[in-house]
């Protein structure tokens, strides 16, 4: 192309860079609970609080795009927490993280293209479990910029949450952005909101409870991660 027509193309990452599975949140919850602390009850008790307040921050997260972390997940359970003590919770997670394997060739191919490469994550992780993940798959060089809905605000799919992920990039016009997300509500609906294109990587399959008000038509659809290439490169 004689002249790039788009900036930057940010990605979603569960179910997007990583693939899609079906988690036991029971035992995800019995995971995290062996980071509470002064407790007189079961670890039961505490697991199932903890999913209760799950459903609860991720509600606010889709109704009122409201970000939280994993300390205010603790918060909301009632129960203090030894943020050391993570570290099951954590290795819970790992079987579940793997990084696609066409996502560093794309990179690597957006790059030589002059294309920048982003991350816009609705987590309550930490950037540095995040950054470790890209470590561990040998990616993270490849990204311009990365945004952790626990560390802004906002969630997708709030338009500054695109903003915050475009100015981690460096990019200032989201007609010449493109998000990529497997989820309508968050990522098709929320950068069409925010003014960007979207992909759509339809393999997830999302729980109703946290499907949103509205699903968006995407602009292009990639079968798989590789297909972004083909697609921006179009554009």
């Amino acid at each position: 192309m004689a002249e790039h027509t788009i900036d930057a193309v940010i990605f979603d990452w569960g179910g997007t860079l990583t693939q899609w599975h079906d988690i036991d949140f029971h035992a995800e919850s019995l995971a995290l609970a062996q980071a509470v602390v002064d407790v007189d009850h079961d670890v039961s008790v505490s697991a199932e609080r903890l999913h209760r307040a799950g459903d609860v921050i991720w509600g606010r997260s889709r109704d009122h795009q409201q970000s939280s972390t994993v300390a205010d997940l603790f918060t909301e359970a009632g129960l203090a927490h030894d943020p050391d003590l993570l570290a099951a919770y954590y290795e819970f997670w790992a079987p579940h993280t793997a990084t696609d394997p066409e996502v560093g060739p794309l990179w690597e191919a957006l790059h030589e293209r002059g294309v920048k490469v982003g991350v816009l994550s609705n987590t309550i992780w930490p950037r540095a479990v995040h950054e470790g993940i890209f470590d561990r798959d040998g990616v993270r060089h490849l990204i311009d910029g990365d945004v952790y809905s626990s560390e802004i605000p906002w969630t997708k799919p709030s338009p500054q949450a695109f903003r915050a992920a475009m100015d981690a990039v460096g990019a200032s016009d989201p007609a010449r952005c493109v998000y990529v997300g497997d989820r309508l509500f968050d990522d098709v609906w929320g950068a069409h909101h925010a003014g960007l294109r979207a992909i759509h990587v339809p393999h997830s399959a999302i729980p109703p409870s946290q499907v949103g008000h509205t699903e968006g038509e995407p602009d292009a659809v990639a079968h798989r991660l590789g297909d972004v290439l083909d697609i921006v490169t179009g554009w």
